[in-house]
């Protein structure tokens, strides 16, 4: 059974966990190098990236991070999204570059702009997406393979063996999304 970490610094950990554990795997929240080191594959939760950064930084935490990603599966849901992508705007801020993506924080708007849309995902038909100040994938390179797109944006994308949504799979009752990326870490 594959063990998959949750970042819990700050963000919806829990539903995450949640989510995981319905489609099979075992789950452990994350807030030391040492617990990194320990898990499969990582989830990085929605939140605020900017406050995201600095419990990395408090926590020292941003290189063990980084370094668990060169080797290691991530999946990122929208604050965690913008924390993977190469590039981020609105305002620039440090990222893990883990991803060859671009993106603009609070791309669809402010709080009051949070939706729920319907998408079709590559190999998911039909999902409910949850999109709360979510970033905007305006640049994708070569590598990076869309799953699903929403208004012509992506907005479900993996490169190699990361997995990045800018919408919150967890605020769903449909794990699919979940269990795809416990089968990119079970490998």
């Amino acid at each position: 059974m594959a063990h998959i970490g949750i970042l819990a610094l700050q963000g919806d950990y829990e539903k995450h966990a949640r989510s995981l554990e319905r489609v099979g795997a075992r789950v452990s929240e994350v807030r030391t190098a040492a617990e990194l080191a320990a898990v499969d594959g990582l989830v990085i939760p929605g939140g605020e990236s900017t406050t995201m950064l600095k419990l990395l930084d408090r926590e020292a935490m941003f290189e063990p991070l980084r370094e668990f990603g060169v080797s290691k599966p991530i999946f990122g849901t929208c604050a965690g999204a913008i924390l993977m992508a190469a590039k981020v705007e609105n305002p620039e801020q440090a990222s893990l570059g883990l991803v060859d993506i671009a993106v603009r924080r609070n791309g669809y708007g402010r709080q009051l702009d949070s939706r729920v849309a319907q998408i079709d995902g590559e190999g998911f038909g039909a999902l409910e997406a949850v999109f709360i100040r979510a970033p905007i994938i305006y640049s994708a390179g070569p590598g990076v393979r869309v799953l699903a797109s929403y208004d012509g944006d992506p907005v479900l994308v993996e490169e190699g063996r990361h997995l990045v949504a800018t919408f919150h799979p967890e605020l769903s009752a449909d794990d699919r999304v979940h269990a795809y990326f416990l089968r990119k870490v079970a490998g």
